[in-house]
């Protein structure tokens, strides 16, 4: 019943981690990034927005020079092989939502081409991401177009988190709280979701800071209650932050290497940038 499209579902739950974009995010513009480590050894940090819209998917030679001057590929993490890591344990939605939030669920799992049964199973935090997401037209989104031509380069891929640790990364949240985020998405019309990713897309396009952080509070902190919102900020930037940090220096000492992760990773006070400068790294920006 879960056994499906994984590749995709990797995407929607980044899209959730670019849209939680705390306030300081871009205080360093730009989103391509050559870190050189005090060992000799280079890290490209890419941030990626976690869509196959094609006003992203055009790379620059520099992109593929980046990937091709690498030993190693990292992202956030890998396509899952055991499919039991999207379902909830509280068991079927069918318990405690509506009929009318029945039939939403029906209609927009059916719009994200997705089995009904599959999503009355998923977590509700996880279901809430995939139905405010744009409807990926192909499989290939940027994140995995970077790994692909990594695998033609016959570079080491890697995942940041393992698959546990990235699906599970709000599962700390009670269900109340997990059907309050499906809730809120639910009232938002399809409008309203395309309009908010055309306003998401031109920040990223643009790198403009303010932009993007009136954004944060907009899209994703205005549909949720105060304590959720910040509870979820912190899960998914702050904390996530300094586990990927630790292991993008722990591979980068001995290695060169790519790094593709959520836009929203990479600057403010806990993001990666900040943290490979204060591990002694010299950081230039370069045109993605």
């Amino acid at each position: 019943m879960f056994n499906y499209k994984f590749n995709r579902i990797v995407r929607f739950v980044a899209v959730l981690s670019l849209l939680a974009i705390s306030t300081s995010v871009f205080a360093e513009q730009g989103l391509f990034w050559k870190a050189e480590s005090p060992t000799g050894k280079t890290t490209y940090l890419f941030g990626t927005i976690h869509t196959d819209d094609n006003r992203v998917t055009n790379f620059a030679p520099s992109v593929n020079d980046a990937i091709n001057a690498s030993d190693t590929f990292m992202m956030e993490t890998l396509a899952p092989s055991d499919p039991n890591v999207f379902k909830s344990e509280d068991g079927s939605l069918q318990e405690v939502l509506t009929e009318k939030e029945l039939a939403q669920v029906s209609q927009l799992a059916e719009f994200h081409t997705m089995h009904r049964d599959a999503a009355m199973y998923m977590k509700p935090w996880l279901l809430a991401v995939v139905f405010d997401s744009p409807r990926p037209l192909t499989p290939f989104g940027q994140d995995n177009l970077l790994m692909t031509k990594a695998e033609e380069q016959g570079k080491e891929i890697i995942g940041i988190e393992d698959t546990a640790e990235h699906f599970g990364v709000m599962d700390g949240f009670s269900r109340d709280e997990q059907l309050t985020m499906l809730r809120a998405v639910l009232k938002r019309t399809q409008k309203t979701k395309e309009r908010d990713y055309e306003s998401l897309m031109s920040a990223y396009l643009s790198g403009d800071s303010a932009k993007i952080s009136s954004l944060d509070k907009k899209i994703t902190g205005g549909m949720l209650p105060a304590p959720i919102w910040e509870k979820m900020r912190t899960k998914l930037i702050d904390e996530r932050n300094a586990i990927m940090a630790e292991r993008v220096i722990a591979e980068g000492t001995e290695k060169n290497v790519f790094v593709a992760v959520g836009a929203s990773h990479l600057a403010g006070k806990s993001g990666l940038i900040a943290q490979l400068k204060n591990a002694g790294y010299k950081m230039t920006r370069l045109v993605k």
